[in-house]
């Protein structure tokens, strides 16, 4: 038998959001695209009208709290949703470090349970 069901697969724990975020390939022109989970280790999005392809690097510039964050990292997924947009998972390889701290205190929060008593 294979490992417990619905069991996390992920190597990072992300939680949902749906902020206005710009994207590009490294030295060109950002456009937007609207997220749809984050973690420490990499963002999803949804972008319009634009064609990514699988390994391309892109700079994705987002907010946590009041503080923007910069990082850059490869495009692992991408699934087309419909003939002009398409989902992206980018898993970060360049970040700042005090970025990583700040999602660290977003994310794990998220994972405490609540009214649990």
């Amino acid at each position: 038998m294979g490992q417990g069901g619905g069991a996390e697969r992920r190597k990072y724990h992300r939680i949902g959001t749906d902020q206005v975020i710009s994207f590009s390939e490294v030295d060109q022109t950002d456009q937007l695209a609207v997220s749809k989970n984050l973690s420490t280790g990499g963002i999803s999005f949804e972008a319009v009208g634009v064609e990514i392809n699988l390994g391309e690097v892109l700079r994705v510039t987002f907010n946590v709290g009041d503080h923007t964050v910069v990082a850059t990292g490869r495009a692992v997924w991408v699934t087309d949703t419909d003939p002009i947009t398409q989902e992206v998972g980018v898993e970060f390889h360049e970040i700042d470090p005090e970025a990583v701290r700040l999602l660290e205190e977003v994310v794990e929060p998220a994972l405490e349970p609540v009214g649990l008593f």
